[in-house]
């Protein structure tokens, strides 16, 4: 007996949701569940949620019940077809090395095998622009940053902090978070139903709608109550990031960055990388200037942290060519009689 092909594109939804959300902790939420420890993480988690409750429900009004912010619209580069239950072993593998702590780009892992050629091209492209481009600006950011700002930030590490700098991390997250939205809803809803009215919008009304939102809620809880999971060793190994004011600048950088290139075009894009470019770029100027390690020993880090990226990358293509003529061999009855 078939299973209804709605039953996949919710497990996949499910996949999706937490495997996405607990990735991308890292790079949105990382910072700011490190320098608030002292606080519950139930006070966090409120925090961000408000926040992904009003990025949700104005994407959602403002493009004609699209919740990915019109990331999906180009039918040519995602095309739209019923989910089957290859669909789902991307989110599913990118849930397994989420838990390894690997930096995967969760819109290559799981945008691929929705994704044409062109489209994977087009993903490509902007995300190696994008890591480029944050590595050579926090490069040249910390460059002036590090003997100056940074330095005295290491100084008066366990000195008492200016209360005004507990609200700027706040705002500088929710910018973050808000804008880290806009780019990686595409990556959940993309197993949703999508309408044929050739925009690519999802065909979800208000209350479909709202049942979805609320599965990543909860999802999300998780991943706060988890303290950002695995993959925050990543960001533990890097330089004074626990400080609430580095936290601050970081934040700021990387948030603008991600709405730069949000404001170029609709073409998802791995965040994840333009992230590890912004924090490669970041470890090298303040390692070098400061002292705290050789060149050699920071460029290790940096290429590794890469280099598991692109792993993830050649696991994604991999799964995008090969689950489908796996799943129509299947179909075919191969192993029937």
């Amino acid at each position: 007996m078939d299973i209804d092909i709605g039953l996949w594109a919710a497990v996949g939804f499910a996949f999706a949701a937490y495997a996405v959300v607990g990735n991308d902790a890292l790079q949105t939420l990382g910072t700011f569940i490190n320098s608030n420890r002292r606080l519950p993480w139930w006070a966090l988690y409120l925090y961000a949620a408000i926040i992904l409750v009003g990025i949700f429900y104005f994407g959602y009004f403002q493009y004609a019940g699209d919740p990915s912010w019109g990331r999906l619209s180009n039918v040519k580069k995602y095309p739209i077809f019923d989910v089957q239950w290859y669909h789902t072993i991307p989110p599913l593998v990118l849930l397994i090395l989420t838990r390894y702590g690997i930096p995967v780009s969760t819109s290559f892992m799981v945008l691929s095998i929705f994704a044409t050629v062109s489209g994977m091209q087009s993903m490509l492209i902007k995300s190696l622009s994008g890591y480029a481009a944050a590595f050579v600006t926090g490069g040249i950011i910390y460059v002036i940053l590090a003997p100056t700002i940074e330095r005295w930030f290491l100084k008066t590490a366990d000195q008492q902090h200016a209360p005004i700098w507990v609200l700027l991390q706040w705002i500088s997250t929710g910018y973050l978070w808000a804008v880290w939205l806009i780019q990686d809803f595409a990556n959940i809803f993309v197993f949703l139903p999508r309408g044929d009215d050739g925009l690519g919008a999802p065909a979800l009304n208000l209350q479909e709608a709202t049942l979805a939102i609320s599965v990543i809620l909860v999802l999300l809880a998780f991943t706060f109550a988890n303290g950002g999971g695995p993959v925050q060793r990543i960001l533990k190994t890097k330089t004074n990031v626990r400080d609430i004011r580095s936290a601050t600048i970081v934040d700021f950088l990387y948030a603008s960055l991600l709405f730069y290139y949000a404001k170029i075009n609709p073409i998802p894009m791995s965040t994840t990388w333009v992230f590890l470019g912004l924090i490669g770029g970041r470890e090298f100027a303040i390692a070098t200037i400061d002292n705290i390690r050789s060149p050699a020993s920071t460029a290790k880090i940096v290429v590794l942290d890469a280099f598991k990226a692109f792993v993830g990358l050649v696991i994604s293509v991999g799964l995008a060519v090969g689950l489908p003529p796996l799943g129509a061999y299947l179909a075919n009855g191969a192993f029937s009689g």
